[in-house]
């Protein structure tokens, strides 16, 4: 059961993670992401097989848990169409980063304070 749990949680990372690359570009003024169909949550338009899942499967297994990692399809976009030509580049690489903290940050407090959820985690 913890290695469903744990690629659930490395797939909606993953997906997070580039949606928010797209969502900055799209903001600073490059559609690419969006005309490719790929500023979106859907998992499908995303995910790698290799990458989002059989490898964060094998780490898995040959970490004996310990250890996982993925990555999803990367976002395009088009540096050329930013509106921003100093800094929008940078904004649209950080955002990924960032989704992931605050996401990171939201589930662990969510686990904190809600009662009972982290031991029926643990426990499964």
């Amino acid at each position: 059961m913890d290695i469903i749990f744990s690629l659930i949680i490395i797939l909606f990372s993953v997906i997070i993670h580039e949606y928010t690359h797209g969502w900055m570009a799209d903001r600073l003024g490059d559609s690419t992401a969006r005309d490719a169909g790929r500023l979106t949550l859907n998992p499908v338009a995303h995910i790698d097989l290799w990458g989002s899942i059989l490898m964060p499967v094998l780490i898995f297994i040959g970490t004996g848990g310990g250890l996982i990692f993925g990555y999803a399809k990367p976002v395009p976009f088009n540096p050329y169409n930013l509106k921003d030509q100093k800094y929008g580049v940078a904004k649209v690489a950080i955002a990924g980063p960032l989704a992931n903290l605050i996401t990171a940050l939201f589930f662990g407090l969510f686990l904190r304070f809600v009662p009972g959820l982290s031991r029926l985690i643990s426990c499964s």
